[in-house]
């Protein structure tokens, strides 16, 4: 049995990964599609606006056989952690070709572009220069690319990709890459008629506005109630003010963490206390990370500590699935993990901590629990 792997957040899940899926269905009729989600938090630095098990559900109903958790150290960093975590996974779950959605739609490109940042001496030299130039990572990243390869890759899912490549390519993993072409803009914060990005999507609903026409009908109802990270920015800024070293978390750097101490009791919510920080060197989304990993309590020694993933947690399959897991589960190195309750292991222990953080708001009602969610039964 041949195996497809997707890599996503499904935050939510819309008409854009619906087609995502037909189209591996057409291609790949009788594969089986191992899908590896991140939790509860996501690598923008976000909470996700339903939890896990929610998304389990819609991604089983949708064509995904097997769901398995990208842990929240890889979940939540930039790209080459996500990338490095997710690739690893598949590749101890035997999986024979990731497929991800690209806005070039140019796998050879990206794949030469990998090949470059690995063996190219003078690549990181190059980027280390721009950076230093004032210009945030991904564009220092863009400038490189540019300088050594006379190719623009800009786009942020195109730049994913070569992260995935490059774990691939790195480590000599078994498995081979395809892309599928992207069909909506990625920053793109409005609506459109059928097929909008995420961002459009989340943004739709904070406003109350109808995204009937954006996800799959039968997933609106999972919708009624969804968080933001407006709901723990009193519980974020409590800890920036109590906290003494805010140097111990991951991804606080270069003494920002005096900036955030200035400007917290100036911010009137989440949005507008990155807005403050927000600086070229400084991007939005790499604030968002850093201040999850401080409501989270992701110190620098716990992402020391945790380097590469260290067990195969499920969140649901359905029969085909299950008959995956069954054929090769003697080969998988990885613990596979479906009853948490008599696992000991500090990393899962930590993921569990961080699903107590986000049932902290009002009405949640996910719990970390030994569950997994079985299509059919």
């Amino acid at each position: 049995m041949h195996s497809i792997g997707i890599i996503a957040e499904y935050n939510p899940f819309h008409n854009g990964h619906v087609y995502q899926i037909n189209k591996i269905k057409e291609k790949y009729p009788n594969d089986i599609i191992v899908l590896i989600m991140t939790g509860n938090f996501t690598e923008r630095g976000e909470v996700t606006i339903i939890d896990k098990w929610a998304r389990t559900e819609i991604a089983l109903n949708h064509g995904i056989d097997l769901v398995i958790e990208l842990p929240y150290p890889f979940a939540t960093q930039s790209a080459d952690y996500f990338a490095y975590g997710g690739i690893t996974l598949l590749e101890e779950l035997k999986v024979d070709k990731l497929i991800f959605g690209s806005e070039s739609n140019d796998i050879d490109t990206i794949k030469t572009i990998a090949s470059i940042q690995i063996e190219n001496k003078d690549f990181d030299n190059l980027v280390k220069f721009y950076s230093k130039q004032g210009k945030n990572y991904p564009t220092a990243l863009s400038c490189a690319i540019k300088e050594l390869t006379g190719k623009e890759i800009e786009t942020p899912n195109d730049l994913l990709g070569i992260s995935y490549l490059k774990t691939i390519l790195k480590y000599n993993y078994n498995i081979s890459a395809e892309t599928i072409k992207r069909t909506n803009n990625y920053h793109n914060k409005k609506l459109n008629e059928t097929i909008s990005s995420g961002t459009a999507i989340r943004e739709a609903l904070k406003m109350n506005e109808s995204i009937v026409n954006q996800v799959p009908k039968d997933t609106i109802s999972y919708y009624k109630t969804i968080h933001t990270m407006d709901d723990y920015f009193d519980l974020l800024k409590y800890k920036i003010i109590t906290e003494e070293d805010l140097s111990k978390y991951q991804t606080v750097e270069e003494g920002i963490e005096k900036v955030l101490k200035k400007e917290i009791n100036k911010a009137t919510n989440y949005d507008d206390f990155i807005k403050r920080i927000k600086s070229k060197r400084y991007t939005y989304n790499k604030i968002s990370r850093m201040l999850l990993h401080i409501l989270c309590n992701f110190t620098k020694e716990k992402a020391n500590q945790w380097k590469k993933p260290e067990y195969i947690r499920i969140l649901g399959f359905n029969q085909k699935g299950r008959e995956y897991l069954n054929t090769i589960k003697k080969d998988i190195n990885l613990p596979i993990i479906s009853k948490i309750k008599r696992e000991k292991n500090n990393m899962l222990e930590f993921e569990i901590e961080t699903t107590n953080i986000y049932n902290i708001k009002k009405n949640s009602n996910q719990k970390e629990e030994d569950k997994i969610i079985i299509k059919g039964e």
